[in-house]
């Protein structure tokens, strides 16, 4: 069984080995040119090779993707300003909708094309474009599918000292007519551009403002609806039932509680100002589950202040709601740090790894408590059963008694 195990996980090993060796890969010759730069690109397993001429600024290109359907997109373009989306003059390769072969059509993306505002149509670009093509890896007996991995060539003129080029690329699952469709929206399709010196082949740093403000929204709701919340209804729990502890456990809860809700409501506004801050990026299910798990925080909070008194006879209805609504706040909120974490591109990250070891933690405490619990209710109740027996033995015996002294 041992060998079993070890055997499998050398082999995931060296599955995640030869996974990151070719994702980190790029190559300087194709099977038709051959070019003197390349480089990795950040994001889609994409990679950019090149030749730049300085003498006429001409700029041999070669752009490596891969679909992820067989109807899909896989563009590439330059943005003359910025690097982002809007603006981007745009290669995009995909199956023509009547012959099913590959065709290499010219796009502008402008701000209506983002908004989805009207559909994407081909026209020529106003870049020096001396030439262009695309090609399938493998050759005339390539097919277009999910994987297939095509290579878009480019040579541009450019003008003369400008080395600092803005890419952009892309893929879609699918195209309407000759109208590529929305990309989808995950952090890494997001975050496909970056800024080459084509000269000295090195990528700019990219600056990205927002991320001490990403960042603090993250540890804040880690920290109140991941973590406190759920130790505040650890406290009520296993606490409560303690005689030394007294009213304390009520106070405690109360406070851990209160301040998890205080907390998670400045990271949850921190989140609607990074929604403001970032037009076009939409993370439909983090956001609902955000507002469901504020929603019942709140309800849960405001709900302390119409708590009856244990002798009034609705005392048994708030309870059972107190409970039902917290309990659904703490899953929500403890889903909804997880799916944080993938939407920040942060799956697998040292954060995520020490969040769920606090969240371990405290759910291996919860495990020891309640079988504590357990113990001690088990304890008691055949205490009871032995006492009761005890009684039972000694009025039998009584009775016994008073009878055999009457005879």
């Amino acid at each position: 069984m041992e060998t079993m195990m070890m055997s499998l996980l050398l082999l995931l090993l060296l599955h995640i080995l030869a996974k990151s060796a070719s994702s980190s890969h790029c190559i300087t010759s194709t099977s038709s040119k051959t070019f003197e730069r390349c480089m990795t690109l950040p994001t889609q397993q994409a990679s950019i090779a090149w030749t730049y001429r300085p003498h006429n600024a001409t700029l041999d290109l070669a752009f490596f993707g891969s679909f992820i359907s067989p109807s899909g997109w896989v563009g590439w373009g330059v943005n003359p300003t910025s690097p982002e989306m809007t603006g981007t003059r745009a290669l995009i390769a995909f199956p023509d909708p009547n012959s099913g072969q590959l065709v290499l059509l010219p796009y502008i993306l402008d701000p209506t094309v983002k908004f989805q505002k009207s559909p994407l149509l081909s026209r020529p670009l106003d870049l020096h474009l001396l030439s262009s093509s695309a090609a399938l890896y493998g050759g005339r007996m390539a097919t277009i599918h999910s994987g297939a991995t095509i290579q878009i060539y480019a040579t541009i003129k450019l003008s003369p000292n400008k080395t600092k080029l803005h890419f952009t690329w892309n893929r879609g699952l699918y195209v309407q007519g000759y109208s590529p469709t929305i990309h989808p929206t995950a952090v890494n399709d997001l975050a496909s551009t970056t800024t080459i010196d084509i000269l000295s082949g090195a990528a700019a740093k990219s600056s990205n403002h927002l991320k001490p403000l990403k960042i603090t929204h993250g540890f804040l709701n880690a920290v109140s609806w991941g973590f406190l919340l759920p130790l505040g209804a650890v406290s009520a729990r296993y606490l409560r039932h303690l005689e030394s502890v007294g009213p304390a456990w009520f106070y405690l809860h109360a406070g851990v509680q209160i301040s998890g809700v205080f907390l998670g409501t400045v990271g949850f506004s921190i989140g609607i100002r990074l929604g403001e801050m970032s037009p076009g990026r939409v993370y439909g299910l983090h956001r609902k589950l955000a507002f469901a798990a504020f929603i019942l925080g709140w309800l849960q909070t405001v709900a302390l202040v119409f708590r009856p008194k244990t002798t009034h006879k609705f005392r048994k209805y708030w309870k059972s709601y107190h409970h039902f609504v917290g309990y659904a706040c703490i899953v929500l909120g403890v889903v909804n740090c997880f799916q944080g974490f993938q939407v920040m591109g942060e799956s697998g990250s040292y954060a995520q790894m020490g969040y769920c070891l606090c969240l371990a933690t405290l759910i291996g405490v919860c495990v020891a408590l309640e079988v504590n619990s357990w113990v001690i209710f088990c304890r008691k109740a055949k205490e009871e059963k032995i006492k009761r027996e005890g009684l039972f033995g000694n009025v039998v015996s009584d009775k016994t008694s008073a009878s055999s002294s009457r005879g």
